[in-house]
């Protein structure tokens, strides 16, 4: 076990896939010599080059359907936006053009790996604050993925490589000083499925990406007021691992969803739409949903923290769902 940081699990997860495998290669803004704009790509371009290691200009459709095309012809392309609100400037390559597998009748494979930061983070304002899961959830064939803890972040990223299918692999921005003890063996962490990260009876908790650490910050309260939460990391955001949902909601009867997902459109109206379709008879209660505001991401700090889900809210609404409002 080795104490490691978000960013290099990142780094090192890319760096062993490239090293297995000579088919797989990074390109994107910054990512050669700059390092990537949060370093997740750090002396990759110094140890296999500049023909595995591509620096590309600020053009996210052009170097996106680049990637596209050598997908098709054999390769392992990962592509690294700056930020992952630039990509909706390659929203066709990626709604389209990435489907070619489904589209041309499976004369194709489309092995690509779109990633990087993403989310809400300190005064980036709202250009540098999408939530790219609430647009690209309607494209079929696409997966999306959201890393929240290095262990998960490093052994996702090693199986969204190896996937024969267009994944997008989402991390946040205020995600990548995160620290945790990684084993030294190799590990894959599958695509599909969620983490149940705490056992409970009273209550299901369902979150993602960063907002698990506030569903997490939460959880002492909840406890010291006398309820025993069930929190699950959904990880995988299409599909959604509904068997594990829905054993969580076969023991509690109540749903939760954090998400840092505007509320209109967002990841937590896809999932409250398939419980009431596969478990509606499970519940006791209508599922609660904790969104961000349906405004663009102010700059001002304070007014930004207004719009984000934070603790004490997850501790209200799981006092107002037990109905012990205190």
């Amino acid at each position: 076990m080795a104490e490691t940081l978000f960013f290099n699990a990142l780094k090192a997860a890319i760096d062993e896939e490239m090293a297995r495998d000579p088919t797989v290669f990074v390109l994107g803004e910054d990512v050669g010599q700059y390092g990537g704009s949060y370093k997740v790509t750090k002396d990759l371009y110094e140890k296999y080059g500049e023909l595995r290691v591509l620096d590309t200009p600020i053009a996210e459709n052009s170097f996106t359907g680049m990637a596209v095309g050598a997908a098709m012809t054999g390769l392992r392309p990962i592509i690294e936006g700056m930020n992952m609100g630039f990509l909706l400037l390659a929203f066709n390559q990626i709604a389209n053009n990435a489907m070619l597998r489904y589209t041309s009748g499976g004369n194709f494979t489309m092995p690509m790996v779109i990633r990087g930061p993403g989310g809400v983070g300190r005064q980036l304002g709202a250009e540098h604050s999408q939530r790219l899961e609430t647009y690209f959830q309607a494209v079929p064939g696409l997966k999306m993925v959201a890393c929240s803890t290095p262990y998960n972040a490093k052994g996702l990223l090693k199986s969204a490589i190896r996937d024969n299918n267009p994944v997008l692999f989402f991390e946040h921005v205020l995600l990548y000083n995160l620290k945790e003890d990684l084993p030294s063996e190799e590990y894959l962490v599958p695509l599909d499925k969620a983490e149940v990260v705490r056992r409970g009876k009273d209550v299901t908790i369902l979150t993602y990406s960063r907002m698990r650490h506030h569903v997490l910050q939460a959880v002492p309260q909840i406890v010291k007021d006398g309820f025993d939460p069930e929190v699950i990391d959904l990880i995988s955001l299409k599909p959604l691992d509904l068997e594990t949902i829905g054993e969580s909601i076969r023991k509690t009867h109540r749903v939760i969803v954090v998400e840092e997902a505007m509320k209109t459109g967002g990841i937590g109206a896809e999932i409250i739409a398939s419980i009431n379709d596969r478990f509606f008879d499970e519940l006791d209660a209508p599922v609660l949903r904790l969104s961000s505001q349906d405004i663009p991401t102010p700059y001002n700090g304070t007014l930004e923290r207004l719009t984000i889900v934070q603790p004490p809210q997850i501790v209200e609404a799981v006092q107002k769902m037990v109905g012990l409002k205190i």
